[in-house]
C-alpha cells in the first residue's frame, strides 16, 4: 500500500481518467445523434423525391388503360396492370419505411392512453381492408395503459390489418382481449387464419421478412415496427400459431394503474 500522498496521485490520475473517456462517450453520442437525424432526413427527402414519379406511372398507366382499352389487346392490358400494381407496392413501401424510421428512432411520449380508444382508431385505419374482406372485429373490455397512444394505435392497426390480409378463405375474425399479469397488461389479438408453421413463427418480427409471396400486400415492415414499439414501451411481444387454427399474437404494456 502506497504513502498518502501516492494513494492521493493515483485517485487523481484515474479521475482525470475517467473524464477523458465520459467527454469521449458524449462526443460519440452527439456524433450518433447528428448522423440519426441526417439519416432520417435523407429517408423522408428521398421518399417524397421518389413517391412523385411513381404516382405518374400508376396514374399514366391506369389512364392509358381507361382511355384506350378499345386498342389494347389483352397481354397489353395486363402489363399496365402490373405496372399499377408495382407502383402501388413502391410507395406503399416507402410510407412503411418512412413510419418506421420516424416512429422507430425515438420522440415516443408515454402518458395515459386509453386502449379501446386506440383500438376504435387501429379499425378505422383497417376499414378499407375490413370492408374489402367482410371481417368481424371484436374485443373485450379494455384497460387503459401508459404508453404513446399514436405509436399504440399502429401497433394495433398492423396486428389487425395482418390478421385480416393474411386469413384463411372464409370471412376473417379478430379478437382482441387481454388478461393482468402485474405489473403489465398481457393483450392479444387472435384471427382465423391459416397459421404459421413452427420453425418460421421466430424471423417473422424481423426488418423485411416475409413468409408469403406477392400474392399477399405488406412490406414485411409492420411486425417489426410492432416489436421496436413495443420493446420501447417496456414490453415484449410473441406469437403462438397452430396451422391450420389461426394465431395469437401477444405483447405487454405497462397498466396505467
Amino acid at each position: 500500500m502506497g504513502s498518502p500522498s501516492q494513494n492521493r496521485t493515483e485517485i487523481e490520475r484515474l479521475r482525470q481518467e475517467l473524464e477523458a473517456e465520459t467527454g469521449r462517450c458524449i462526443d460519440l453520442r452527439r456524433q450518433l445523434d447528428r448522423a440519426s437525424a441526417e439519416f432520417g432526413e435523407f429517408i423522408s427527402i428521398a421518399a417524397h423525391n421518389l413517391r412523385e414519379p411513381l404516382r405518374d406511372m400508376a396514374c399514366f398507366s391506369q389512364l392509358i388503360a381507361e382511355n384506350h382499352a378499345a386498342g389494347l389487346d389483352p397481354e397489353a392490358g395486363v402489363f399496365l396492370g402490373r405496372i399499377q400494381e408495382g407502383a402501388q407496392r413502391m410507395q406503399s413501401l416507402l410510407a412503411d419505411v418512412v413510419d418506421y424510421w420516424a416512429n422507430c428512432g425515438g420522440g415516443f411520449h408515454s402518458s395515459r392512453t386509453e386502449m379501446e380508444a386506440a383500438l376504435g382508431q387501429a379499425t378505422l385505419y383497417a376499414g378499407r381492408q375490413i370492408a374489402e374482406r367482410s371481417a368481424t372485429v371484436t374485443h373485450d373490455p379494455l384497460p387503459p395503459v401508459i404508453g404513446d397512444f399514436e405509436i399504440v394505435t399502429k401497433v394495433l392497426h398492423h396486428l389487425v390489418r395482418n390478421a385480416i390480409e393474411y386469413s384463411a378463405a372464409a370471412p376473417p375474425r379478430v379478437h382482441i382481449s387481454c388478461t393482468r399479469m402485474d405489473p403489465h397488461w398481457v393483450f392479444s389479438v387472435e384471427d382465423n387464419g391459416p397459421g404459421i408453421e413452427l420453425e418460421f413463427q421466430g424471423r417473422i418480427f424481423g426488418v423485411f421478412k416475409r413468409l408469403h409471396g406477392k400474392e399477399y400486400p405488406g412490406s414485411g415492415l409492420g411486425l417489426a415496427f410492432c416489436k421496436k414499439a413495443i420493446e420501447w414501451h417496456g414490453g415484449r411481444i410473441w406469437m403462438e400459431s397452430t396451422p391450420g387454427s389461426g394465431s395469437t399474437f401477444y405483447f405487454t404494456m405497462p397498466a396505467a394503474d
